[in-house]
């Protein structure tokens, strides 16, 4: 590996080995989603507490100040949305050019294993593996499943995130799964972050499957929806912060939470 790829990597995973990517890309296919009307406002209060922001451009140069910022991740596949036929049919959104203009650490781009769309997909990544090779930044694919969230077993986590990985994805982004994580992430010779999926029923649920995914290899997480959509996304933040980066418990998490939360 060489220097530049080291030195974009070690950016976004931290001296401990871990990570808390922040994405706020969901705009891209959902349009205004709740309590991202504005992402500005959403981001600046969380920006102490991640290591990456995972955005598009256009929010990037709207809404994130380029004075006091995070290493961006840039979301640079696309071409969908919810109201369209099928989510898997995407394309590569932004170029070369426009990743080196805005001085991105990593990309991301989703993969749609299973779907009509696996081939067109997996050259996708393939395609930008090549470029941003040549400029030593980093690829994270995202094993996205569409609408189908918590339909997918370990046994296709596990095919996705391989292939990814033998694609040449540095990173891949990928969904916890109650059985076998393990086994998802040690079939893949690369690291692996948690995605978030919808929204969970409690805070306690979000700390224990990420808790969880930590024991079982991941690296960390890139999860969005259950922190600045939660009422206390700030309390979330912090509780998530200290087991990615301080090996808390769930439970530990969960007392970190309501404290700060009840001095808010």
């Amino acid at each position: 590996m060489d220097w530049g790829m080291k030195n974009r990597l070690s950016q976004l995973i931290q001296a401990d080995g871990h990570c808390f990517f922040l994405p706020i890309d969901h705009g891209y296919f959902q349009g205004p989603t709740k309590c991202l009307e504005k992402p500005k406002e959403t981001i600046k209060p969380l920006l102490p507490y991640c290591d990456a922001l995972f955005v598009t451009r256009g929010v990037l140069r709207s809404s994130v100040d380029p004075t006091n910022s995070k290493p961006i991740i840039l979301r640079v596949s696309g071409g969908t949305s919810m109201v369209g036929k099928d989510l898997a049919n995407e394309g590569i959104t932004t170029s070369i050019q426009e990743i080196l203009r805005l001085n991105a650490s990593a990309v991301g781009i989703s993969i749609f294993v299973g779907s009509d769309y696996e081939h067109q997909s997996l050259l996708n990544l393939a395609k930008l593996v090549n470029e941003c090779e040549d400029y030593s930044i980093p690829v994270m694919a995202v094993t996205a499943v569409g609408k189908e969230v918590g339909q997918k077993d370990a046994r296709y986590l596990a095919l996705s995130c391989r292939i990814a990985a033998e694609l040449g994805a540095r990173v891949v982004k990928t969904y916890w799964c109650a059985e076998d994580f393990d086994k998802v992430v040690g079939g893949c010779p690369v690291p692996v972050v948690m995605a978030g999926g919808p929204k969970c029923e409690t805070e306690l649920e979000v700390f224990e499957f990420v808790y969880d995914g930590m024991q079982k290899g991941a690296i960390g997480i890139n999860l969005g929806r259950n922190v600045w959509q939660n009422p206390h996304p700030v309390a979330m933040a912090k509780a998530l912060r200290v087991i990615i980066h301080e090996n808390a418990t769930a439970k530990g998490a969960y007392e970190l939470f309501n404290d700060v939360k009840n001095k808010q």
